[in-house]
Formats: structure tokens, C-alpha cells, sequence
């Protein structure tokens, strides 16, 4: 065995900058002649100051959010080749990349779906860059009808995504089938963006009829129970979202829409059948705080019925045996279950099943006349049995720090799903009569646990409040503060972070890491308060939970701020963002992934504007929401000559959740600000986005991983052994 350092040896560079006017990073470039890195490529600044609500705010990067003019694609090009030279072509990054492929290249058993006369299900097998969709004919055991797929098995190809795009960025999914199991709706996307293509075939003849609908964003889909059609949400940017029926063979020109009039593009709506198509259930969302519930009975015909309506809760509709199902908080900050008979629909006529407990209601199921109840307690699950007018009738065990679900079998069954940090996902086939439980599945991983623990700690934010946080490590950890450190959070958008099998994490903690999760406010760990208390003017919170975290990993001997790395994407990456601007005295290095990070500028993109966020985040336009913004948006609160640590950013033309240019433009600006000789890189993909796995194909995402795990190991100096 060899034990190969991480550093870099010196580098230089000869790139050229100008102090004033066109060009910036006078600092970094002096810098960097002490630095074992090259400074990053020139970047142009321009004079943009905007005035909002009186207060003027620079821009010198403005140039950069046009993405298609040539010195906006120079400059990208400029950053990957910078990006790869500094992380360079190593023994490390190659192991890196050979072990995750191993970690991640593992086979998937699809559970298949009945439809006609045949299974169909998605398979990505080992070695494959994408899931391709497949049937089977339906077996004529039953038993053998209820079996996952064999991974390695040969069956019959219905779309084949490979080869559709020159680096097999477009993919295919199944979307919903006829009744009678003749045509199937399936989704084609091309990279990373939300915008996609519907297409309806005829699987027996294998052809796509007309009935496509063009490149857009789409909501719920299915097919009218009659056959003749099918129902969709279009959402526009810059309209909203409309509720829309479709008549096979006719022009989709004239299809009717039949709910949404009025909602704007801060709004989702998302429609369900009920009843065998006699009731259409509509729940609109704005933002992630508040949903109205409509429904339309076909029957009796007239214009949809408001259910829930002008009231500051979330309701998330099922329905059920004759009856439409709400978990809610209305009334009940950690949810409760009520039921609705649409034929008396009235809010006096509402009759709760399930109370609000001390712990947050996530899920429910009906199985067998039983509800089974998820609840999340301290950021862990918890099963419980309800008869079916509430009374509590038991529970499931479930190990402590695991994410849980369960689902319906077969009659007398069920399966019942749970991974964690050192446990990957295992799904157990339940006998609900007797209890007994035998495995089912299991992701098979070459990975050993052995030796590590999972502990859950507390600590106490800037204001007083407790949260908790996960720690992963060996079991014989030394409390030295020397430990190579990979901290993770999110805070927001009611999202909770559960316990849950990660290769990357499995990765670093087979290299002798401590991985830890934070809680943060913003999420729905604690119930809606808890959402509350970190979204709009509230969204500091988040940022101070995380540096909690940080500074408890340090201040308990688990790591120092030169081995501490931080990591979030998306709204984890504004996490990250935010602070690494408050606080770049903490960590040593920070993989920021397709980040909000441009807060205050959010309201005025014109492209890739994702307006329901702005109702989490606050918006600009209004006065004591931009107070609040203007004091932690990343971008805006880059310092001049600063010691930043390193930072890696990640993003892609076909991000049109998050807008790239933020991440391009907060690249450039802490590139020519930061003091400290450690890089700012950029890596871009111009077909990475949100959507699918960021787009990417299976080999791209092992290598693009690869780099992101290398380039911290790197950064931590940590002394990789391998063999």
C-alpha cells in the first residue's frame, strides 16, 4: 500500500490582467505567485449599478448572464479548462472515480406494473450510461407475476434511449397507461432541464401517434377513463399553469382547458381522477406553504367545486375508498388526517381521523381496512397503526435513525422500505397478521459498515434554538479536531433531510471521514412553524443553523476549520453560499451545486425564472423582503479583498430551475476578491440541469462526482491510502 498526499505542487501561469476598467483579479493574480495554484482566467468587470428602493447595488458581472453571446461562452470554456487544471489528472482522482463507478454501478430490480397483457417496468443495468424502458408478457403464475425483475434477464425493448443524443443526455419515462393497456404516455427530456416532451404509442404497432405535446413545462398526466384522452398540466413561466383535456386524434391546438383560469406562475396545480373519472381532484399550490383543493364532478356536470380555499394551510389529497383523504396543518402545525364525503363537502361537515401527535404526520397508506401512519420524530421515522376510525391499533418497528415507508401487497401484506446512513435500501415483505418480515430486496453494494456509527447530536443556534444534527464516523474516532470533515444541510421549501444511503457519503467515510447532516429550519422537520422560521424574512435562521453545526463539529474536537468541508446544491448551494460569505473563516473548501445564490437580482431574470420560489425566498420588489435579502444574498455580499476558502461550483446551460447565471456570475466575483491563494473553480456542463439526475449520463455523473470528491480531498490535505 501507498499513501499518496493530496497537495498540489507549485504552478504558474502567465495569464494577463488589467488593473481598472476592463479587467479584475489584480489581487488574486499577486497572490498566486505564493499559491500552488494558477490564478483563475481574467474576467472583464463593467460599471452596473442598479438602484433598488434607494439603495444602489453593483453588478460588475451583468455580462455574464447573457449566456449565448461569445464572451460569456469564452469565459465558460476559460473555467473548465482552469477547473480541470486545478484539480489536475492524478492516481487520487482516478481511484476516486474507479471506486465510485464500483459504489454506483450496482443493479436496479424494478418492481414491474401490470398494463393488458403485459409487465413493464425501467432498467438500467450495469455498465449502462441510461434506464431502458422494457416488457415482459405477463406471467401466468401469480406468484411469479409479483417478483422483481431480474437485472440480468432478457426481455423485450419498448424505447431504447441510447445513441438518442451524441453523450446519451436524452432519456425516457414512463408516464401512464391506458386502461386496456394499448397506449402508453412517456416523457422524453434532453438533459438536465424541467421542460419536456409528451409523447402517446401505440405499443403494439411500436409507433408514436400525433398526439405530442411540444416542449414544455408539464404537471400531472393520465388518461381519461374512457380512453378517448387524456389530461395534462401545461405550466408556463410566464402564465401559470392550466389544467388541460385532450381528445385523441384531435389538433392539440383545440384542447379545452377545463381548470386554472386566473393562476399565476408562482403557482403549481396538479389534477387526479377519482371514482373511475367521476371526480377530478385539483389541488393548487402556491408556493410551499399554502394549497386550495377544487374538485369537479363529471357527473352532475357545472363549474369545479372550491374544497379548501383562501386558507394559509397545505392539504395533500387522496382519495380512497368512496372518501377524499387531506392530510393537513390546518388546524395542526404537524398535520392530521381528515376525511371528506364529496357529496356533503362542507368544512362543518370535515371529520378528522388521525389527530395532530407530538410528531409530524409525513404519509399515510390504507392497507387492509388499517391506515399505517409515517411520522417523522426528531428527523427519524416512526410507523403507527390506526384502525380505520382512528383508533391506534399498534405499530411497525422501524430502527432508530432510518428513513421508512410502506405500501400495500397483496392481500394480508405489505412492504415495507428503510435505508440509513450505513444501510442501503432494503425492502421487506411484512405479513401483517403474524409480523413476520423476510427481505424482499436489497441494493447490493460492496461497501462494508463495519465499524461506523451513527449518532445524533444537539446543538443551539444563534438565537436559542436546538436542532439536531448526524454524525457519521468510525467508532474509534480521535476527538483531536484533525478529522477531514463533509458537512451538508438544506433549510428550506418544507423539504426534511432524513437518514439515507449515499455513495458519496459511503465513499468518504470508507476513506476515514466524518460525515455530518445538519437540521435547519426551513425544512418540515418540526412542522410548519418550523418551515416558517426560515423562509422570507426568516431565512437568515437557516444560515445560522448551519454555522451552529459547523462550530459544534469544531468547538467537540470532531474537526478543525482547515479540514471542514461544506456542501449543498440547489438551495443547499444558497445555503452554502450564504455562508461561506458570513462565515469564510470556518471551512476549508465548499462544493456549491446549481445554487441560488443571487437572491436580491431573483425577481428580474428573464430567463430560467422560477416565480414560486420567490414566494420561500421573498421578493426583491418589496420593500422589507429586500432589507432581508439584500443582507444575505451571496452575490451581493461578496467582500473585497477577503481570505475565502476553496469553492467549487457546479452548474449548466439546461438548469431552468435555478438560473446558471448566478453561479457563473458569483464565480467570477469571488475569483477576483478572495485573498487566501485557495481556487474558485467552475465546472459547466451545457447540457446539466435540475431535472434527472442533473441530465447527465451514468459515466458523466461518475466523473463529474469523481472530481467534486477529489477536489475536496485535495483541499483537506487528507493522505489517501490505496492499494
Amino acid at each position: 500500500m501507498k499513501s499518496i498526499p493530496t497537495g498540489r505542487a507549485p504552478l504558474r501561469s502567465s495569464l494577463p490582467f488589467r488593473l481598472t476598467g476592463l479587467w479584475v483579479g489584480a489581487v488574486a493574480t499577486l497572490l498566486a505567485a505564493c499559491s500552488p495554484y494558477p490564478p483563475p482566467p481574467a474576467t472583464r468587470v463593467d460599471e452596473v449599478v442598479d438602484t433598488i428602493h434607494g439603495v444602489a447595488v453593483p453588478d460588475p458581472y451583468r455580462w455574464l448572464e447573457n449566456r449565448d453571446a461569445p464572451d460569456t461562452r469564452a469565459w465558460i470554456d476559460e473555467q473548465n479548462a482552469y477547473a480541470e487544471q486545478v484539480v489536475g489528472q492524478s492516481s487520487l482522482r482516478t481511484h476516486v472515480e474507479d471506486r465510485l463507478r464500483e459504489l454506483m454501478d450496482t443493479p436496479s430490480r424494478p418492481s414491474p406494473r401490470r398494463e393488458g397483457d403485459y409487465q413493464y417496468f425501467s432498467l438500467r443495468r450495469v455498465g449502462q450510461d441510461l434506464p431502458v424502458i422494457y416488457r415482459r408478457p405477463l406471467p401466468e403464475d401469480e406468484e411469479e407475476r409479483r417478483q422483481l425483475i431480474d437485472p440480468s434477464g432478457e426481455y423485450e425493448v419498448v424505447l431504447d434511449p441510447h445513441g438518442a443524443s451524441p453523450e446519451n443526455t436524452t432519456r425516457y419515462s414512463i408516464v401512464a397507461f391506458s386502461r386496456d393497456g394499448e397506449l402508453m404516455i412517456y416523457n422524453e427530456r434532453d438533459g438536465g432541464q424541467d421542460e419536456l416532451k409528451i409523447r402517446v404509442r401505440d405499443l403494439e404497432r411500436a409507433v408514436d401517434l400525433p398526439d405530442s405535446l411540444p416542449l414544455s413545462l408539464y404537471g400531472s398526466i393520465s388518461f381519461t377513463d374512457d380512453q378517448n384522452g387524456f389530461y395534462y398540466v401545461r405550466r408556463s413561466r410566464e402564465i401559470g399553469p392550466r389544467v388541460m383535456h385532450h381528445v385523441l386524434g384531435t389538433d392539440i391546438a383545440n384542447d379545452e382547458m377545463i381548470f386554472g383560469e386566473g393562476y399565476g406562475p408562482e403557482t403549481f396545480i396538479n389534477v387526479s381522477q377519482a371514482a373511475n373519472g367521476r371526480y377530478l381532484i385539483f389541488r393548487v399550490q402556491h408556493g410551499w406553504a399554502r394549497t386550495e383543493v377544487h374538485y369537479l364532478d363529471r357527473r352532475r356536470g357545472g363549474p369545479p367545486t372550491a374544497l379548501a380555499f383562501h386558507t394559509d394551510a397545505r392539504f395533500y389529497t387522496r382519495f380512497v375508498d368512496g372518501e377524499l383523504y387531506m392530510r393537513t396543518d390546518f388546524g395542526a402545525d404537524k398535520n392530521r388526517l381528515l376525511a371528506v364525503d364529496l357529496a356533503n363537502p362542507a368544512q362543518e361537515n370535515w371529520r378528522e381521523v388521525i389527530p395532530e401527535g407530538e410528531d409530524l404526520i409525513e404519509n399515510f397508506a390504507l392497507i387492509d381496512d388499517r391506515f399505517y401512519v409515517t411520522y417523522l420524530h426528531d428527523v427519524s421515522n416512526q410507523i403507527k397503526i390506526f384502525e380505520k376510525d382512528g383508533t391506534p391499533a399498534g405499530e411497525i418497528a422501524v430502527p432508530e435513525y432510518r428513513t421508512a415507508s410502506i405500501r400495500g401487497g397483496e392481500d394480508g401484506e405489505a412492504f415495507l422500505t428503510v435505508s440509513g446512513y450505513t444501510t442501503p435500501r432494503t425492502v421487506f415483505r411484512l405479513d401483517l397478521e403474524t409480523g413476520e418480515r423476510t427481505v424482499w430486496d436489497r441494493q447490493e453494494i460492496d461497501w462494508n459498515a463495519e465499524g461506523l456509527v451513527v449518532e445524533q447530536v444537539w446543538r443551539t443556534s444563534k438565537d436559542g434554538t436546538r436542532a439536531p444534527m448526524y454524525v457519521v464516523h468510525r467508532e474509534d474516532i480521535e476527538l483531536n479536531g484533525q478529522n477531514p470533515t463533509w458537512l451538508s444541510g438544506y433549510g428550506g421549501f418544507y423539504s426534511a433531510r432524513k437518514p439515507g444511503f449515499s455513495t458519496t457519503a459511503a465513499l468518504w467515510l470508507e476513506m476515514g471521514g466524518v460525515y455530518a447532516v445538519a437540521t435547519l429550519r426551513g425544512g418540515s422537520e418540526y412542522g410548519e412553524s418550523w418551515h416558517r422560521d426560515g423562509m422570507l424574512e426568516n431565512k437568515q435562521h437557516v444560515f445560522d443553523d448551519f454555522i451552529s453545526a459547523a462550530e459544534w463539529l469544531i468547538d467537540n474536537g470532531y474537526t478543525n476549520p482547515d479540514k471542514l468541508a461544506i456542501q449543498g446544491g440547489s438551495n443547499g448551494g444558497l445555503l452554502v453560499g450564504a455562508a461561506l460569505t458570513q462565515r469564510p473563516d470556518l471551512y476549508r473548501a465548499v462544493l456549491c451545486a446549481f445554487p441560488d445564490v443571487d437572491i436580491l437580482r431573483f425577481p428580474w431574470y428573464t430567463t430560467n425564472n422560477n416565480a414560486p420560489a420567490l414566494l420561500e425566498y421573498g421578493n426583491s420588489e418589496i420593500e422589507e423582503q429586500f432589507e432581508a435579502i439584500r443582507q444575505y444574498s451571496p452575490y451581493q455580499n461578496v467582500r473585497e479583498r477577503t481570505s475565502y476558502p476553496a469553492v467549487m461550483f457546479t452548474t449548466g446551460d439546461l438548469d431552468t430551475r435555478v438560473p446558471p447565471l448566478a453561479a457563473r456570475k458569483m464565480a467570477a466575483r469571488l475569483q477576483a476578491s478572495t485573498t487566501s491563494g485557495y481556487p474558485v473553480i467552475l465546472r459547466y456542463h451545457h447540457k446539466a440541469g435540475h431535472a434527472a439526475g442533473r441530465g447527465l449520463s451514468f459515466s458523466r455523473r461518475v466523473v463529474d462526482s469523481a472530481m467534486q470528491i477529489t477536489f475536496v480531498l485535495q483541499q483537506l490535505g487528507v493522505d489517501v491510502r490505496l492499494d
